[in-house]
């Protein structure tokens, strides 16, 4: 489908003072090269403090960059989702997978986020699923409630609980996976999430469902929310998810990707959510049903 374009706008950082427009342009958007930044330069596409730029321009600290992205053609993606629950401070949906939650990569319409806000405009999530990732996605309908279930999101007080493909057969029932989670260097795609020594603590509790012929499926809970936790914590104890294409079996990214980072391929589902109303105080009991590939995986 075709878009209506969008504004993607910033504020020139202390770091940048002194940088041209156009290698700050090509640095900060590198799915371009420096020539079609030229070329959308051209076109009257940027603004810098409101004036149409040419790129020669040296960039001062405080200074407004806009760029005016003409509407295009985004990727395919389902576009429908099930209502979960609904009050008037809440709202918890279902996700397909290939659905993104927020936009980014080429995705704006085509993405949970406008989806429900087409029918509940103030709504707001409070996390965001991986497009590959299916299940529950809370939003909150005011900032006070977000803010509640902000400082409470990566605490015992949010249960949330995963269901999970992963390659090769377990040899125990149940692991506690406690690998630090932070941003390492990859020759494709620049920086990755992954596991890393120095990074932000994580902690993950892996309860093995059953087992099949070359693969595991558990059950996961959280108690951190790092970005793609599971898919790094299960990797890094040997049990990468079935089909990922990012993340081999030590929890680092593979050398020679078969896609990019955000392709899917794997099987893993959201399917628990447990805590209290941030306004009620009643205990709040969700779950999204999995979706057929996994519940047939027994």
């Amino acid at each position: 489908m075709l878009n209506r374009g969008y504004a993607y706008t910033s504020i020139i950082g202390s770091k940048h003072h002194g940088q041209t427009l156009l290698s700050h342009l090509a640095s900060l958007y590198p799915h371009s090269t420096p020539q079609a930044w030229q070329q959308n330069l051209s076109n009257g596409e940027v603004t810098l403090n409101g004036v149409i730029a040419t790129g020669s321009e040296s960039l001062a600290s405080g200074q407004t960059l806009v760029w005016n992205r003409p509407p295009w053609i985004e990727p395919d993606a389902p576009r429908h989702f099930d209502l979960l629950f609904e009050d008037p401070h809440l709202l918890a949906v279902s996700k397909p997978s290939g659905l993104p939650t927020l936009p980014g990569g080429g995705f704006l319409e085509n993405t949970l986020l406008r989806l429900v806000q087409q029918r509940h405009p103030s709504a707001s999530p409070v996390h965001r699923l991986g497009r590959a990732t299916s299940g529950i996605v809370l939003f909150a309908k005011a900032p006070q409630v977000a803010a509640n279930l902000f400082a409470n999101w990566n605490t015992p007080r949010i249960q949330k609980i995963y269901r999970a493909l992963a390659q090769n057969v377990a040899r125990h029932d149940a692991y506690e996976i406690l690998t630090p989670i932070g941003l390492v260097p990859h020759p494709r795609i620049g920086a990755v999430w992954a596991a890393s020594p120095s990074g932000k603590p994580a902690k993950s509790l892996a309860k093995v469902l059953s087992r099949t012929t070359g693969a595991t499926i558990f059950e996961v809970s959280l108690n951190s929310g790092r970005p793609h936790q599971i898919r790094i914590h299960l990797a890094s104890i040997g049990h990468p998810l079935v089909g990922d294409p990012l993340y081999g079996p030590t929890g680092q990214p593979l050398e020679d990707l078969p896609g990019l980072p955000g392709d899917g391929g794997y099987l893993l589902h959201a399917q628990f959510l447990n805590f209290h109303h941030p306004i009620t105080g009643e205990p709040i009991h969700l779950e999204a049903a999995l979706p057929p590939a996994l519940s047939s995986q027994r």
